[in-house]
């Protein structure tokens, strides 16, 4: 029977996966806030599952040598180092397909409700106004649009093919992306021309040190006028300061953020008193099936591997990001 050290509130049903996996897994579940606490949690474990709970170096070198694999239920490792991991020969495993479909429409959802001023609309009725259409601004038809995607993986592409039929190109900008496999996209040559040319930009990036910060103040200002901005992947993709100020400006008609560099949002965050800015608090991911989905996937993988197996739902990290 494997071990399984959970960190508190990584999966969803946990009272039901006990049910579900009693024959085949002891699952523990406590805080890890502190390296001792992991150490005392992971105790005689074979396996380490986390959400979004910080392991640095010292969580690392905290892990019983018994613990073989972490695996991450969810998709970003920035939370996660990575390289003391793999130095202590723990493997990493992340899940980057559970949610596909619910990213990509959120994703979608706030790209469109920025670009027809859904919000404002709701807000000036709400407020007992009757604006007439113009006063928010022009609304271009969506087919006269360039969709702009900056990174083009699994939920780049899937926002590619919501969208595609509704705007006039898909430009997209992925240094892994050599433009061969598929024709109804244009792979832009650099960044700056992706931003010079998109109307509705969507970022679906990793956050590593290369992409912190990929998109501050001298990209927002490459965009055309009137562009929409929407970042689901990670906060700190995004400079939020240098978005507030455009918004403000009113270079851009709109933005949406679903991630944010300090989770919750703090009180004192330029992006709360920024106009023309939809935000929710990290919820892209979310659904009925996509929470079931990421902690049975998440505990699966957990066992399987270690019990030996490499057919899992997730991914092994390769390297440190």
């Amino acid at each position: 029977m494997s071990r399984i050290a959970i960190a508190s509130g990584s999966l969803s049903n946990l009272d039901a996966l006990r049910r579900v996996f009693a024959s085949v897994a002891d699952l523990r579940v406590g805080d890890i806030a502190e390296p001792a606490d992991l150490a005392d949690l992971a105790d005689g474990a074979d396996a380490l599952v986390v959400s979004l709970h910080p392991l640095t170096a010292a969580h690392v070198a905290a892990l019983p040598r018994s613990v073989q694999v972490i695996v991450r239920a969810g998709v970003g490792l920035d939370s996660i180092d990575v390289g003391a991991a793999h130095e202590r020969g723990v493997a990493v495993v992340n899940q980057p397909a559970y949610a596909v479909a619910e990213v990509a429409d959120h994703a979608v959802a706030m790209l469109l409700a920025c670009h027809r001023n859904v919000v404002t609309y709701d807000r000036a009725v709400r407020s007992g106004a009757w604006p007439p259409a113009p006063s928010v601004g022009e609304i271009p038809p969506t087919d006269e649009l360039t969709l702009g995607l900056i990174g083009y993986g699994r939920i780049g592409r899937a926002v590619a093919d919501r969208l595609r039929p509704s705007v006039r190109a898909v430009h997209v900008f992925d240094l892994a992306y050599d433009g061969a496999a598929d024709a109804p996209v244009v792979a832009a040559d650099s960044l700056d021309d992706l931003l010079r040319a998109g109307d509705l930009v969507s970022v679906h990036l990793p956050l590593t040190t290369r992409t912190r910060g990929i998109v501050g103040a001298r990209e927002l200002d490459l965009l055309p006028a009137g562009a929409v901005l929407v970042n689901v992947s990670r906060g700190g993709l995004v400079d939020e300061a240098a978005l507030a100020d455009a918004l403000t400006a009113g270079r851009l008609r709109g933005a949406a953020i679903d991630v944010f560099e300090t989770e919750p949002l703090g009180a004192d965050s330029p992006l709360r008193s920024a106009p023309r800015l939809l935000m929710s608090p990290h919820v892209a991911w979310y659904s009925t099936r996509s929470a079931s989905r990421l902690a049975r996937w998440s505990l699966e993988d957990a066992i399987a591997y270690a019990s030996g197996s490499r057919d899992l739902h997730g991914v092994v990290v390769k390297e440190a990001t």
